[in-house]
């Protein structure tokens, strides 16, 4: 079988499996087989004829993805921001609307002691800290699988000593004060978790678990990181749908001002930025 005759078939498979964007998955997955930089080098090799030894693992890897195990997991990692990051069941799967948190982070001016909470495979640490080469970037995690995966993704960069990695309750290993609190924590209801796509159920309940409303983190990080802020400081956090509003208010309360509410690719409400004092 040729190369297009092996993604057409790939393609279909995929299709009946009801897997979203079938094509794009199997383009993915052998260039990953056949060893190349990106699936567009696949379109000069249409013709060439690809043995058995070159279609076994294909098809392994087309039977994994048609039963829900996500691409990035098999691919083995994600691109973030221009950089190449390991991802595995041991951490959420970066997600393209976070580099737009990382963006806003930059352009608010994070200053040059900076805590990740929640930091999963480090890719808001580490991109930060590779942005920002005189800040100081701790990395707070209260899962030890997730920061062994973010330290392996620092050595990846190396970036390691740059990095301090805590694992802790939120803010509970910081000492502060801190120019910026950014966070990425687990924004989604309880009892919404068993109606999320197979896909996203292979990440990790504790990054997915926001407790009854979502926001059982939000509440818990914002006096946090009020008391550990240096004054004006900076916090940045990613929401669920439909909470910008309550987070704004919980904010508030918490002595927080200039708070502003921004939108990601697809015009949700999904970023809150403020300042402290």
């Amino acid at each position: 079988m040729t190369v297009l005759e092996v993604l057409n078939a790939a393609t279909d498979f995929l299709r009946k499996c009801e897997v979203e964007s079938p094509r794009l998955n199997a383009e993915h997955l052998l260039a990953h087989v056949l060893h190349k930089k990106n699936r567009i080098e696949l379109y000069i090799e249409f013709e060439r004829t690809l043995g058995e030894a070159e279609r076994a693992p294909l098809r392994e890897l087309v039977r994994r993805r048609s039963e829900g195990i996500p691409l990035q997991h098999l691919l083995g990692t994600v691109d973030f921001m221009g950089l190449e990051f390991a991802t595995d069941a041991r951490a959420l799967i970066p997600r393209p609307e976070t580099e737009l948190l990382v963006g806003l982070v930059l352009a608010e001016g994070a200053g040059l002691r900076i805590a990740d909470v929640g930091t999963g495979s480090g890719v808001i640490a580490l991109t930060l800290a590779n942005k920002l080469p005189e800040a100081a970037v701790a990395a707070c995690d209260i899962s030890p699988d997730a920061l062994a995966l973010a330290r392996e993704n620092a050595d990846r960069h190396g970036l390691a000593r740059r990095i301090t990695f805590l694992e802790c309750d939120l803010l509970s290993g910081f000492d502060g004060p801190a120019d910026a609190v950014v966070a990425n924590l687990p924004y989604i209801s309880t009892v919404e978790i068993a109606t999320l796509s197979r896909e996203v159920r292979h990440d990790p309940v504790l990054a997915l678990d926001g407790g009854a409303d979502g926001l059982d983190l939000v509440r818990r990080l914002t006096p946090e990181a009020a008391a550990k802020l240096a004054p004006g400081g900076l916090v940045a956090l990613e929401i669920g749908l439909g909470q910008a509003a309550e987070v704004a208010r919980i904010l508030a309360a918490h002595n927080f001002r200039d708070i502003s509410i921004r939108r990601d690719y697809q015009n949700i409400e999904r970023f809150l930025i403020a300042r402290h004092g």
